[in-house]
């Protein structure tokens, strides 16, 4: 078999087995911690609402059999379960049908959180996790070496990811052409991290380089990806340092720990092996046929599929993170097409005024990820993903992204609803929900050098409109709420 099997990438496949897994771990820890605000029965977008209107064809899920907050926990907690003994090793040693059972199960349960996920799991990277976990089904056990057409594969999954967040950037904003992005993204991408404030303060000279240095990650080095070793483990290399450098200056969830493990699959046991303390076995067992014949089909299908991506790739009008079918197997990618020069926050304050008036003392909600507090620095938080922070984001921006779950999120509020008040760093309210619950926009910059210095802020902030006017629980005699403006 030595057409199918690829010997010397068994610390290759190693790393990225056990790192896929610890990215599942955060996905599924994620769910359980959020879901119950977000999509549960009683949520902000609830999981039931939509699946009453939507086919298990246009969103395939194992909740379209059955559903409520105990079974999503169950399968969230299982998922993450699985997750963890494939980190401590167990599944790579079990028989290789059990072995892809364990990686085939966390895929589908995973993908049944995503489709029912709505617009809190409509980002990139969890179309990548679901793309990456099917493949990982097929890479085989601690006695079987990797197939060559699957570590291929991953290399075309890596292809797609960074040249066509690369192209997407080209084909966008003019200031990746210019070289000028990096002037504004450090302060105004989606979720500063602890050394963005830093970053943003580079010379200007470096952020042109630091563009400059994006454009060979994600528009050159590709095409090594398929060159002969050591031009593959260089060319991703330089993606790891590329990766890295995105990790430390911001919080992408785990869209950069996904594109690290899945360059640590293109090292060779010659590179890996020489910073690593263990080696790999000292041979293979037998492969069995009917592993190989599934590969061959697996294969067969991805290439298939890939049309569509491949066709995205080349076109003028190219999609940014798209799935073209409903399983997510073979996907688009690109990030940043356009880059926002301002940033705006969305401030949500209460109050106990039982009236509206000037003399009103409105108290802030603290979010744990997003900007708030000007005196507070940013955290680091990646890869664990805080999606309504991010969705703030996205809000501010327009609100049009907030049509369907801003309310509903202020009507939480106003109930003192424990697991909403669980996704925020602060409630201002603990002894009694507060009567009103409003919106503000403001705009945020970076604090200077000086400003930091002088007061320690790490923010300065300016009014700029109202985003939701005052809402209260409306009383009814029957019980149940309603808002008024």
């Amino acid at each position: 078999m030595d057409w199918f099997n690829a010997d010397g990438y068994w610390l290759g496949r190693l790393l990225f087995t056990e790192g896929l897994a610890a990215i599942y771990l955060t996905a599924f820890l994620v769910a359980v911690n959020q879901f119950r605000a977000l999509i549960g029965s009683n949520g902000m977008l609830p999981i039931p609402d939509y699946l009453a209107a939507a086919s298990f064809r246009r969103s395939p899920s194992l909740f379209h059999l059955h559903y409520s907050d105990r079974f999503f926990a169950a399968v969230a907690w299982t998922g993450a379960g699985l997750a963890a003994l494939t980190v401590l090793g167990v599944t790579a040693r079990l028989p290789l049908p059990a072995t892809m059972l364990v990686w085939f199960a966390m895929w589908l349960f995973y993908l049944s959180i995503v489709n029912v996920g709505q617009v809190w799991y409509g980002f990139g990277w969890e179309s990548l996790l679901l793309e990456v976990g099917f493949l990982a089904v097929f890479l085989g056990n601690a006695d079987t070496a990797p197939p060559v057409a699957v570590l291929l594969l991953l290399r075309w999954l890596l292809f797609r990811l960074e040249f066509g967040a690369g192209m997407i950037k080209i084909r966008g904003d003019s200031c990746w052409r210019d070289l000028t992005c990096l002037y504004y993204h450090h302060e105004t991408q989606p979720m500063p991290g602890p050394l963005s404030w830093y970053f943003h303060g580079l010379p200007r000279p470096l952020h042109r380089a630091e563009v400059a240095g994006n454009h060979l990650a994600q528009l050159v080095m590709p095409f090594g990806l398929f060159a002969p070793q050591p031009v593959a483990a260089i060319a991703a290399g330089v993606m790891i340092v590329t990766q890295l450098w995105l990790v430390a200056s911001g919080n992408f969830a785990w869209l950069n720990w996904l594109a690290l493990v899945l360059a640590v699959s293109v090292l060779p046991d010659s590179v890996l092996g020489a910073v690593l303390p263990i080696g790999p076995p000292a041979e293979s067992g037998p492969t069995p046929p009917a592993f190989v014949a599934v590969v061959i089909a697996v294969t067969a299908l991805v290439l298939v599929l890939s049309y569509w991506p491949a066709r995205n790739l080349a076109s003028h009008s190219q999609l940014m993170n798209a799935s073209f079918n409903s399983w997510h197997l073979v996907n688009t990618y690109g990030a940043f097409g356009h880059v926002t020069r301002i940033r705006y926050e969305v401030v949500v304050e209460g109050t106990e005024a039982t009236r509206i008036t000037p003399d009103a003392v409105w108290r802030e909600y603290e979010f744990k990820g997003k900007p708030g507090d000007i005196r507070r620095r940013p955290r680091q938080f990646a890869p664990y993903h805080l999606r309504l922070d991010w969705l703030m984001w996205f809000a501010a921006i327009s609100p049009g992204y907030a049509r369907g779950w801003f309310v509903a999120f202020a009507e939480k509020l106003l109930q003192n609803d424990a697991a909403t008040l669980a996704l925020l760093r602060h409630n201002p309210f603990a002894q009694s929900p507060p009567t009103f619950v409003r919106a503000r926009l403001f705009r945020y910059r970076f604090s200077t050098r000086q400003e930091h210095h002088d007061s320690g802020v790490w923010w300065h902030r300016t009014p700029v409109s109202d985003y939701l006017p005052p809402i209260r629980l409306a009383v009814r005699p029957a019980g149940g709420g309603a808002n008024e403006g």
